[in-house]
């Protein structure tokens, strides 16, 4: 079972996150083979970390849970809350396949949250800056609750585009970058 976790950060929380890395990095390690795509969040100033996203394939919502609630930022106070939800991953690979490669060109977090009918459920055609893509759901795999998207865009307007206006309650656009360990 797939699932999309964002952990937001809460305000003035940097100190903290800094002294936690080595530690966050080691918990995330444990699950290096689960991971379909990782990495934080920023500001607009493209420097302040503002969340961390994990897309992560597990045996079930229990074992999400823990991933989500037991990882040493979350347990410290470092974000202030989570989003967990059942995703699907439309692309079928993870962020490591992305052929546009770590570098190169702006990334964002693209979060529609649901409002309504289903939207956005077949891949768009600007599949190439597609770095995952798909469905947030119910617990039980039922209803669609929104769309997440990991894109390469010129600008956070380019990044939007990737999901239909005005069928979502909210659009969200964050800078992102590919996480882990630097090489």
């Amino acid at each position: 079972m797939e699932f999309f976790c964002y952990h937001r950060d809460r305000h003035d929380s940097m100190a903290l996150r800094d002294e936690l890395l080595a530690e966050h990095w080691s918990y995330m390690d444990r699950y290096a083979e689960e991971m379909i795509a990782r990495g934080p969040t920023f500001a607009e100033d493209g420097d302040t970390p503002t969340g961390s996203v994990h897309i992560i394939d597990l045996p079930d919502a229990a074992a999400a849970r823990a991933f989500a609630f037991d990882e040493p930022n979350y347990q410290a106070g470092v974000y202030r809350d989570v989003l967990l939800r059942r995703w699907r991953n439309t692309l079928g690979r993870t962020m490591w396949d992305f052929s546009g490669g770590r570098t190169g060109g702006s990334r964002y977090l693209v979060l529609g949250l649901g409002a309504g009918q289903a939207a956005d459920l077949a891949v768009p055609p600007e599949r190439d800056e597609l770095i995952a893509y798909g469905p947030l759901l119910s617990d039980d795999d039922t209803t669609w609750l929104g769309t997440a998207a990991l894109v390469r865009a010129p600008d956070p307007d380019k990044a939007r585009a990737v999901l239909t206006p005005g069928r979502y309650a909210e659009i969200e656009v964050h800078n992102w970058a590919f996480g882990g360990r630097p090489s």
